[in-house]
């Protein structure tokens, strides 16, 4: 085989070192042009990112707020629904205590305050009874 025979056989080390050359400087071109390609899309994308992620903001936003009203309405309905229990246990409480003075013999706070109006009636007529002794004297 002659030289020239050698270099037109494609399995001739210097076809297939061109060959391995080529192929690098394919895949070295189609490298750069898909980090060219990946850079314009780039912003593309993340504007598209931008845009889909304050869409999802707004739909959850709405769940969220729709579940937190919901629970601080749940929340507001138990704690009505305490403080109206513990009203009724304090007025059975009172009545219960109110009844256990009554049977020991303590006058109610009604009773109380009758007694101390007499009194005042009662001072104020002894007082009156007093001024007129003196001027009478």
């Amino acid at each position: 085989m002659t030289m020239t025979d050698q270099d037109n056989n494609p399995n001739s080390p210097k076809q297939v070192s061109q060959k391995i050359k080529d192929s690098a400087r394919q895949i070295w071109l189609a490298g750069l042009g898909a980090y060219n390609k990946a850079e314009e899309d780039a912003g593309k994308v993340f504007e598209k990112l931008v845009q889909e992620g304050e869409e999802l903001e707004k739909k959850t936003r709405g769940v969220f707020e729709k579940q937190l009203k919901a629970v601080e309405d749940r929340v507001e309905e138990v704690k009505d629904k305490a403080n109206t229990t513990w009203d009724k246990l304090e007025q059975v409480f009172d009545q219960r205590v109110s009844r256990a003075l009554h049977r020991l013999g303590m006058p109610t706070y009604k009773e109380f305050e009758a007694l101390r109006r007499e009194i005042e009636e009662l001072k104020a007529k002894i007082d009156e009874l007093e001024r007129s002794k003196m001027s009478g004297e």
